[in-house]
């Protein structure tokens, strides 16, 4: 008899692990409120980020603190009445920063990180979407001389672990992105880095591919998850669908789903803004540049030039509180010639862990109930190899990766 399975959340999370799954011949209902690609894994900046294996909570973390307290930095909103709420996570996010740790969380996103241009390639490929591909690397900029410095110790800091870059000084940086106003003096190319212009889109085209296969997707919003004999049955708005496992990959709305069964995963969540501006005539951007001191990306993208802001530790369906992406678009405006603001400003919200690494396992003491959420700001990029380790694990073969260190049971008792 075929297994099946339902996987919760159309994301590029959800989706890799339906397709993964499907290719090991399990039936896969897909359920998502929405069309898959259409919340996190639609605003993000489109970077496929092979270089992102230091933890957001680094212990260079603690050095900043004081200057992220006041929301002046545009890095970093922080709701004091949202961190009260719960701050036993925030302190543990803190302390997870310890530098004991660090050797090991690196390891561990560079282990996930490391195929993600290379499984996204494939899939593209299968999907029909290989034009929305970018392998040019990706530009990190710096606006002050002190850049020099900054750089030069983050490709020491990429080389030592295999990563190649290259610092660039004012000229170089306007040889490869002359459409770039000449008020960089440092900046540093990491060329294993790819992109794509629609996340949305290719998170879609992946999708299209699953149904083309004979895959199910249902949209309707998830209501409960419970125990049904042997194995798992999911409330919908549009009835009840029954498998024999449950994949959890809701991103910041997982922790909601899992509360009724008593699990509490540790989950919060980090919002963040977009907004599009049309380019001025004759300008272009080649690849996503990131302004470190501005805090945001640049991406040329099929709708215009997306702007991204940082984190806005907000309560996660908070009304919009658009103090950052406004000062950011401010700080684009003087980086590149942008025009008139494309569409509405967009707010979606990042599932993010203690430790900045991911969940990736089955619940404990919950036989066929899988966990995939918690990629934080790199889901689009892991969401293929997240999906492998699901379905591998599922199937009881080896993971393309060791999955030790994204065990649920490191929160979950």
């Amino acid at each position: 008899m075929t297994r099946t399975a339902i996987v919760l959340g159309a994301g590029m999370v959800g989706v890799s692990c339906a397709l993964a799954l499907q290719k090991r011949g399990i039936a896969v209902t897909l359920i998502d409120r929405k069309e898959p690609g259409r919340e996190t894994s639609y605003g993000n900046a489109g970077v496929l980020a092979a270089s992102s294996i230091l933890p957001l909570n680094n212990p260079a973390l603690y050095g900043k603190v004081t200057s992220y307290l006041g929301n002046r930095h545009p890095a970093l909103n922080l709701s004091w009445r949202r961190a009260f709420s719960r701050p036993g996570w925030l302190l543990r996010f803190l302390w997870e920063a310890r530098p004991s740790q660090g050797a090991a969380r690196i390891a561990a996103l560079q282990a996930l990180t490391a195929s993600t241009v290379e499984r996204h390639r494939a899939l593209m490929a299968e999907a029909g979407v290989s034009h929305r591909l970018r392998e040019n690397g990706t530009l990190k900029l710096w606006r002050t001389e002190a850049g020099h410095e900054a750089a030069r110790a983050e490709h020491d800091f990429l080389k030592s672990h295999g990563i190649e870059s290259q610092i660039l000084d004012r000229q170089g940086i306007s040889g490869i992105e002359p459409g770039l106003k000449p008020i960089f003096p440092a900046g540093l190319l990491i060329p294993c880095v790819g992109s794509v212009d629609s996340p949305g889109a290719v998170t879609a085209a992946y999708a299209a591919l699953f149904a083309e296969r004979s895959g199910r997707i249902e949209q309707a919003a998830v209501t409960g998850l419970a125990r049904n004999g042997n194995g798992w049955r999911a409330s919908t708005a549009a009835g009840s669908f029954d498998a024999d496992i449950a994949i959890v990959a809701l991103g910041p709305w997982s922790g909601d789903l899992l509360k009724p069964l008593g699990i509490d995963p540790k989950l919060d969540v980090e919002r963040g803004y977009h907004r599009h501006l049309k380019p001025e005539a004759g300008t272009a951007l080649s690849r996503p540049v990131y302004d470190a001191d501005g805090a945001y990306y640049m991406a040329p993208m099929e709708q215009g030039y997306r702007i991204t802001s940082g984190v806005d530790l907000s309560f996660r369906d908070a009304p919009d509180d658009h103090r950052q992406i406004d000062s950011v678009t401010a700080s684009a405006r003087e980086a590149f010639p942008l025009g008139e603001v494309v569409g509405e400003t967009w707010r979606g919200a990042r599932p993010t862990l203690p430790d900045s690494l991911p969940m990736i396992g089955e619940a404990p003491r919950n036989p066929g109930l899988w966990l995939a959420f918690g990629n934080q700001h790199i889901g689009f990029s892991t969401g293929p190899i997240t999906g492998e380790m699901i379905a591998a694990m599922v199937c009881g073969e080896k993971p393309p990766i060791d999955p030790t260190p994204f065990r649920p049971g490191r929160y979950i008792g």
